[in-house]
This record gives C-alpha cells, sequence and structure tokens, in this order.
C-alpha cells in the first residue's frame, strides 16, 4: 500500500473510532532505542508498524522521503543505491527515521549538518488530537515543525519526514589523530570541523591522557577496505593504525556491530561467543534485546549484590560547548569513571530555526560526550545520585542532555531548561484533551512509557 493511501486509511479509521473524549494513546513498537526502566502500565496503543517503506529518493533535489517508522538501515540502503546518503545517520541500524526527528539523532556529520531535526524538510505528524498535519518550516504548522525534536512522541507521532541527503563516494578515507591533552585535543576538534575537506568527525577518550579524533574524508578508490562486521572490533582499531579504509554503508554502521563498545557487556567481544553469534547477530538490535530481558529478571542486579557491590546505570548523552568541553571531561574522570567515553561535535548550520524543546544554538559548536556503562559502589547511595551530579554540571556549563535514558530533574529545573510555555501552547494547539502523555512525566517520572 503507497503512503498516501496509508495516511487516509489510517485518517478514517481516527474519524470511525472518534477523537473527542477518546482515551490516551500510544505508540506500539517492536523495538525501541529509550534506556528508560519503567513500570509498565497497560494504555491503548496505536500501531504505525506499516509506516515504515522509503516514499522516494530524489538525488538531484536532494532529499528522501520515507515513512516514519523506517529504519535508518533502510534509508541508507535506499539512497546509496542513487548515490546518497541522508544528511545525518545515527549510528544504530534499528534507530527509526521518526524517532530520530522525536527524540535527539546524532552522528558523525552533525558537526557540518546539526541533528537530525536540523536535517529534515517536512514532516506529517499524527497529532494528539487525531488529526494528520504537514509541517514545514514556514507553513501554518511551523510551530509544530520547531517543536516537534526532543518531544518523545508528546505532541504526536511522524507518518512521514522528508529529510535532506548528501552525495557519497565509494569509500571513506578514516584518520586517527593523538591526543594526550583535552583542551587542546578540544582546540584542534574546532579547527577540523572548519575544514571544507573534511566530511565527518567524531572521536574517543580511551584513558585522561588517550583521546583520538578520527576525520572521515569520502575517496573514489582505496588500497584496501576494512571489514569491522564479524571478527575485527572497530574501536580498537583506533588505536591500531592511523589510517584507514572503508566501504561507504561499512563506515556508516562501524558503531553498530558492537554498539560502540558495549557489546563487552554481553562477553560478545570473546572469540568464541563473537563466533557462535555469527556476523548476522553481531549488532544493537541483538544486545538490546539481552539488555531488556535482563533488565526484567534483573541478572545483573542480583550478581552486583551477590558481589557486595550498589550499581547505578549512567547512560548518558549530554552536549557541551566546545570551549567547556575540557571542563566536563575533568569532571566525568574525577567523578564518573566511564570510559571509554565517544566524542561528536554537533553545529547546526546558522541559518537553521532554533528547536524549541532542545534549544542549541545554530552557528555554535557542541560537543557530544557519551558514556554508557553502570557506576560501581560499596556503599549503597541515594538513587540517581551520579546522574543528578551530570544533570547539574550539564546545565552549569551551558549545555543540554539528551532524554532517551533515565532523568532525575526536579519539575521546575526540567521546564527551567525546556521552554514549557512554548510547549503548553503546542500541546493546547495540536492535543487539547491530553491524550498524549506530557514530556515531564514520559521523560523523568518513573512510571510506564
Amino acid at each position: 500500500m503507497d503512503y498516501a493511501r496509508k495516511k487516509a486509511r489510517l485518517a478514517a479509521s481516527l474519524a470511525a473510532a472518534g477523537a473527542d473524549g477518546a482515551p490516551a494513546f500510544g505508540l506500539a513498537k517492536r523495538t525501541s532505542n529509550l534506556f528508560r526502566d519503567r513500570s509498565a502500565a497497560p494504555r491503548p496503543r496505536i500501531d504505525l508498524s506499516g509506516f515504515d517503506e522509503v516514499v522516494r529518493v530524489d538525488p538531484e533535489a536532494g532529499v528522501v522521503e520515507a515513512e516514519g517508522m523506517t529504519t535508518f538501515e533502510a534509508l541508507a540502503d535506499a539512497t546509496l543505491a542513487r548515490g546518497t546518503m541522508p544528511a545525518v545517520v545515527p549510528q544504530l541500524k534499528s534507530i527509526t527515521l521518526g524517532g530520530a526527528v522525536a527524540g535527539v539523532g546524532i552522528e558523525a556529520t552533525s558537526f557540518r549538518h546539526g541533528l537530525v531535526h536540523d536535517a529534515v524538510v517536512a514532516l506529517d505528524v499524527l497529532t494528539g488530537d487525531g488529526r494528520i498535519v504537514r509541517c514545514t518550516a514556514d507553513n501554518e504548522h511551523a510551530d509544530l515543525f520547531r517543536g516537534f525534536a526532543n518531544s518523545y512522541g508528546t505532541l504526536g507521532y511522524a507518518l512521514g519526514v522528508t529529510m535532506r541527503t548528501l552525495p557519497v563516494r565509494r569509500y571513506v578515507e578514516a584518520t586517527h589523530v593523538r591526543h594526550t591533552d583535552a583542551a587542546r585535543a578540544f582546540d584542534d576538534l574546532a579547527m577540523r570541523c572548519d575544514d571544507p575537506g573534511v566530511d565527518f568527525l567524531d572521536g574517543v577518550v580511551f584513558a585522561p591522557g588517550e583521546i583520538l579524533l578520527t576525520e572521515g574524508r569520502f575517496v573514489d578508490a582505496a588500497p584496501w577496505a576494512s571489514d569491522y562486521t564479524y571478527e575485527r572490533i572497530y574501536y580498537r582499531s583506533l588505536r591500531e593504525r592511523e589510517r584507514d579504509y572503508l566501504a561507504t554503508r561499512d563506515w556508516l554502521w562501524r558503531w553498530d556491530t558492537d554498539w560502540f563498545w558495549c557489546s563487552k557487556n554481553v562477553g560478545a567481544q570473546w572469540p568464541p561467543l563473537r563466533r557462535l553469534l555469527g556476523r548476522r547477530r553481531l549488532n544493537s538490535v541483538t544486545y538490546q534485546r539481552i539488555m531488556r530481558w535482563n533488565s526484567r529478571v534483573g541478572l545483573s542486579r542480583a550478581y552486583a549484590r551477590l558481589r557486595g557491590r550498589h550499581v547505578e546505570p549512567v547512560i548518558q548523552d549530554v552536549d557541551i560547548p566546545v570551549e567547556r568541553a575540557a571542563e566536563f571531561l575533568d569532571f566525568l574522570h574525577r567523578e564518573v569513571g566511564i570510559l571509554p567515553v565517544w566524542l561528536c561535535p554537533i553545529r547546526a548550520p546558522a541559518g537553521a530555526a532554533r528547536a524549541t524543546l532542545y534549544p542549541l544554538e545554530p552557528g555554535r559548536l557542541y560537543v557530544n560526550v557519551g558514556f554508557w556503562d553502570v557506576v560501581e559502589s560499596r556503599e549503597a547511595r541515594p538513587p540517581g545520585e551520579v546522574n543528578r551530579a551530570i544533570e547539574r554540571i550539564v546545565e552549569a556549563l551551558g549545555g543540554l542532555k539528551s532524554l532517551y535514558s533515565d532523568s532525575y530533574y526536579t519539575e521546575d529545573a526540567f521546564w527551567r531548561i525546556f521552554d514549557r510555555d512554548a510547549y503548553l501552547a503546542l500541546r493546547k494547539r495540536y492535543d487539547p484533551d491530553s491524550r498524549l502523555r506530557d514530556l515531564y512525566d514520559k521523560c523523568v517520572r518513573r512510571r510506564a512509557a
């Protein structure tokens, strides 16, 4: 069924059900890239899983149009076949296009093209009051276009997205540059962001005195092409060689095979288990399933108790102004201790519309710092103590924290960061009966998502 017919069929079913006075609803999904533990609660669900196809790829216009539940793996395959790629391709294959717009999607092109929502041209949104509205930066729904990013389904669900694309070449040449001093590393990072020949830019902190920056450049030919989809592990290669080459598709998914480095938590970096899993199961989808099973049964928590340890999951991505990034990294080493750490520069184009609920300043350079593990202690600590400290310093340094994982803000602190008045105005216009969850309730309160 084509996209127009799917929308018409959905609109008819919503009209038949009746929007006025209808109960709250949520999105039925088989997969999720959210990391918030919530108590289960039955809620009416709407199944949009059929909205998962690429509608058109237009290399001449530099856009791709796809349905909201399309994975970035499918989106990238469709565009690569036409010599292009989405302007920003998040690191994990299972992330959906609509999810990345409603959340915060990032990758190594973000230093030039911003976050996923900065590359969006148009959105078709199913709103809380049952309408399907088309949103662009300059039409009558421009307020929702600007407000949709970081709304996490509390303003509606993306049925279709039109996104900008970039031309690609066959290979990516990667150069890894080592630094021993954080301040100099971030100065170098900022300088490389201004080099028009650089197509991709990110980095990894392996230790306080070991920072590897990686710049990628498209090339037509390569003396070799590395394969990190099975026995070899990409993040380890950063320490092993100064230059590398990957086919463009392999480059886009270089982090997915080992979920960055988090595959170690399920033993998937042990060669015998790696071979047992096989190439097809070495990916973020497999690890997410294991992680969610473990969250339900509490195996890791039980093991920690047996060892007399108290654990706090710390799964966070924060965006820090580049001039304060060394301060944040120093805090991270001193107070948290998680390693490795991912670095990814972000700079939305100067003319981009500022996202209402994720107000990074267009034209300003930030560094996304990603760190994902548990912090252990012998003494019991208040719930969320480490995460709360991270939230405080991120705000003090003028940064923002993504909301895809656990948050501990007080309600006042939360709405000091995210524009409550603008959010409530959007809710009043597009969900006047509050059929969708409030953003603070969904992202902070410890109850069902």
